[in-house]
């Protein structure tokens, strides 16, 4: 999986493990209306905003959100679930299994506010310029950036950096495949030029790249050995960040230090972050193991994505003694599709009629009764959750843009609200059971001795694979409905390497996955969805779509000029996805759980988009911690 600020608020991981990073900016700031300057060269901006105003101006002292006296000290205990092997981000989602703490060192050209939708302060950078038309992008570094051991960050380091991601990483590779020539433009400048203007999201994007220092990953390490960037490493490697490596377990822990000398600590996007001298991260096979562990105060908060668990689990006496805080924080930063994932390089797949049966064949609604204690609702768009998610028919701007790719797309588009089958009880679940043999039927299926078969009669057999035994849970639900309309269906539960080995070979039938989405999307649909990178090892293609129709829209959402338009190409890139059924769609809840022993606080009201701001928002309370008493 590859990270970027992005990536990471999209997963859900930005909000529970990374610090919300930032820096303070001299540089005059514009605003869009006034960016060329009399000579006719674009003016250097503080900020860059995909639509709408920028919220803090040039010589802004905080962010709101945050308590600038907050203390600094004390350890913050987190959990990671399933294993590390590599601490090199270069090769994550191609090469090993990456600790969360390694992508957490390094800093990137500009950082984003959590209380506005899609704006970006400096970080590294101190600012940028870039044209009207977004043919490229100029960054200037701040003189005082340093790495780790010292050393400034150059505009060296910046082109190497993304020339060794797009070069290791499938996920870099398609999100900058735009940027097509870097160059140090001064001595504390580098210029992105892009292979065409219209583009407002790439000069944003650019500057959520992380960047790796050059001097380090072309040295050697302490036995002597040249450092190789295209390998798993488990040396701590040199950032610029907050916080280093300070020692580890293999497989099993990591321990971040804070940065005493941190060069950016006094900075405005800084200032009243970062505030725990150490943040540990332990590693367990399960959330059902990881729960015990929090339980027995081992770890100081738990992030919980099962209901069950969070309904029943959660009875024990430091919960009654208010010694252990449950608490729900509000998703308003993204949207996403969890789904089951059927994978069309499978023939069987290919059948657009097949995979709508399979959808009529899940009953959400008794699966949310019998796992769920009814807290979940059906997900009915790959943007759910925001104003992005198409419903109804289509209208306005967005039909324009379906008319362009009629002749490409299901007629349904056009004529029918998308819905999912509704079950619940045994008349719809039959009505649903028909709806679906009448699908394969179509498809050229039978039933023959029990089995579903094909046109070529061979049967229909699908291995649902997970990785854990909360995934594992859902899969055994929906393997008996599969089994009713015929299919042979096997459920398997494999290591969390072979997972990632499997799933980066696209060595499945099915699998349960989900994209989260940003509420400003662009790039990264390509990586989605986009037919260049079905066949690219490790995307995040995991269907493996490859459609005219689908690239088009693409285009249409990453070359939006305004909020409306971009509003509109991403409900009819929504609603072409929904119509072909390359998934089985699940489930979403609207908040963030987390169980938190009762030694933190944090400033109110949290920001709109950072959920639960843990743990760059929080800090140790001391007062807290003497009232419930010592660590276990």
């Amino acid at each position: 999986m590859a990270i970027t600020r992005r990536h990471l608020l999209q997963s859900g991981a930005f909000a529970a493990v990374a610090p919300a990073l930032g820096a303070a900016t001299v540089l005059p700031v514009v605003s869009s209306a006034a960016a060329q300057s009399a000579a006719g060269e674009p003016a250097w901006r503080h900020a860059l905003s995909l639509f709408g105003d920028i919220k803090y101006p040039a010589d802004f002292k905080r962010f709101d959100y945050i308590n600038p006296d907050a203390p600094k000290g004390g350890v913050a205990r987190m959990i990671s679930i399933g294993t590390f092997d590599n601490f090199n981000m270069a090769v994550m989602g191609v090469k090993g299994s990456i600790a969360p703490a390694a992508t957490m060192i390094y800093e990137t050209l500009m950082t984003r506010s959590q209380d506005e939708v899609a704006t970006e302060y400096g970080l590294l950078a101190e600012g940028a310029a870039h044209p009207d038309d977004f043919a490229w992008v100029i960054y200037r570094l701040r003189k005082e950036a340093r790495w780790h051991d010292g050393k400034p960050v150059t505009p060296e380091d910046v082109i190497f950096s993304i020339e060794v991601l797009k070069k290791q990483s499938p996920f870099y590779a398609s999100y900058y495949r735009h940027v097509v020539k870097v160059e140090k433009n001064g001595d504390r400048d580098i210029k992105f030029s892009f292979d065409a203007p219209g583009n407002r999201e790439l000069p944003t994007i650019v500057g959520e790249m992380p960047v790796l220092p050059k001097h380090y990953w072309e040295g050697s390490d302490s036995q002597g050995r040249k450092r190789d960037v295209s390998a798993t490493t488990l040396e701590p490697p040199l950032g610029s960040g907050p916080y280093r490596i300070k020692e580890f377990v293999a497989g099993r822990s990591v321990r971040l230090e804070r940065v005493k000398d941190y060069w950016g600590a006094s900075q405005p996007t800084q200032i009243g972050q970062n505030n725990f001298d150490e943040l540990r991260f332990e590693f367990f096979r399960d959330n059902l193991v990881a729960l015990e562990a929090f339980k027995a105060d081992q770890a100081d908060w738990i992030s919980e994505n099962s209901a069950k668990q969070w309904a029943t689990a959660y009875d024990f006496p430091a919960v009654t003694e208010k010694r252990v805080v449950k608490e729900e924080f509000p998703v308003n930063d993204s949207g996403r599709m969890q789904a089951f994932a059927l994978n069309l390089r499978r023939d069987q797949f290919k059948d657009a009629r097949l995979r709508r049966a399979f959808n009529y064949a899940f009953d959400f609604e008794e699966m949310n009764k019998q796992l769920f204690y009814g807290q979940y609702k059906r997900i009915n768009s790959y943007f759910d959750g925001t104003e992005l998610a198409s419903s109804g028919l289509p209208e306005g701007q967005e039909l324009q843009i379906l008319e362009t790719v009629r002749d490409k797309v299901p007629a349904e588009v056009f004529t029918a609200p998308y819905t999912n089958p509704v079950g619940g009880n045994s008349e719809a679940v039959r009505t649903n059971l028909r709806e679906s043999m009448k699908l394969l039927k179509e498809a050229g299926c039978e039933i023959r001795d029990h089995k579903l078969v094909d046109a070529a009669g061979k049967p229909v057999t699908v291995e649902i694979l997970v990785q854990d035994p909360s995934a594992e849970r859902i899969a055994l639900f929906y393997k008996p409905s599969l089994e009713r309309i015929g299919v042979t269906a096997s459920v398997r539960i494999v290591d969390d390497a072979q997972y990632q080995n499997r799933l980066r070979a696209f060595d499945f039938d099915m699998i349960i996955d989900q994209w989260g989405e940003s509420l400003s999307p662009g790039n990264e649909q390509r990586e989605f969805w986009g037919s260049q990178s079905a066949d690219q090892p490790g995307s995040r293609n995991t269907v493996g779509i490859k459609n005219p129709a689908v690239d088009a829209l693409i285009e249409k959402v990453i070359f939006a000029k305004d909020r409306a338009g971009l509003l509109a190409a991403t409900k009819a890139l929504d609603r072409v996805l929904l119509w072909n059924f390359y998934v089985v769609p699940q489930y979403t809840y609207p908040f963030s759980r987390y169980a938190r022993w009762d030694r933190f606080s944090h400033a109110e009201p949290l920001p709109k988009y950072g959920r639960s701001g843990l743990p760059s928002l929080w800090w140790f309370d001391a007062d807290k911690a003497a009232r419930i008493g010592k660590r276990s």
